[in-house]
């Protein structure tokens, strides 16, 4: 298998968000994950309201089931939308999310370049689920 059939494979399996329908599901209570790495944050830009959880410890943080969870991962209920650079590791995460029985697991087409394009990036401040819980991760 080639990594654009593996890609291919993962975004079957998820029903991906597009920047324009990112507030209406920040709205109905969507968490929204920033896995890009500390050094890619610094250099593009952080997207203020989202928890930043680097991809190498993104299923331990998500899944209600293991002692590294966070608080907010309470069960397989959570609709998690992951978001990288330009919306391609997103999916291959979204789609392990999904394996671990995550079915809410979706991530944005695109990801933070399509949503810095679009004027968006303010988007996830208006949610206060999503302030309070970015403002816990960065305490700990």
């Amino acid at each position: 298998m080639t990594i654009v059939e593996m890609l291919e494979s993962a975004r079957e399996t998820i029903d991906r968000t597009t920047v324009f329908e990112l507030r209406d599901a920040v709205a109905r209570g969507a968490v929204v994950v920033d896995i890009r790495p500390q050094a890619q944050r610094a250099v593009e830009g952080t997207l203020p309201g989202a928890l930043a959880i680097e991809r190498n410890v993104l299923e331990w943080r998500l899944d209600p089931t293991s002692d590294a969870r966070l608080a907010i991962a309470v069960d397989h209920d959570v609709e998690w939308i992951v978001i990288c650079s330009e919306g391609y590791t997103s999916s291959l995460a979204a789609a392990s999310l999904k394996l671990l029985g995550l079915h809410r697991s979706t991530d944005l087409v695109g990801g933070y370049q399509a949503l810095k394009s679009a004027g968006l990036l303010g988007v996830l401040t208006q949610a206060k689920h999503c302030v309070r819980e970015a403002e816990a991760v960065a305490a700990h």
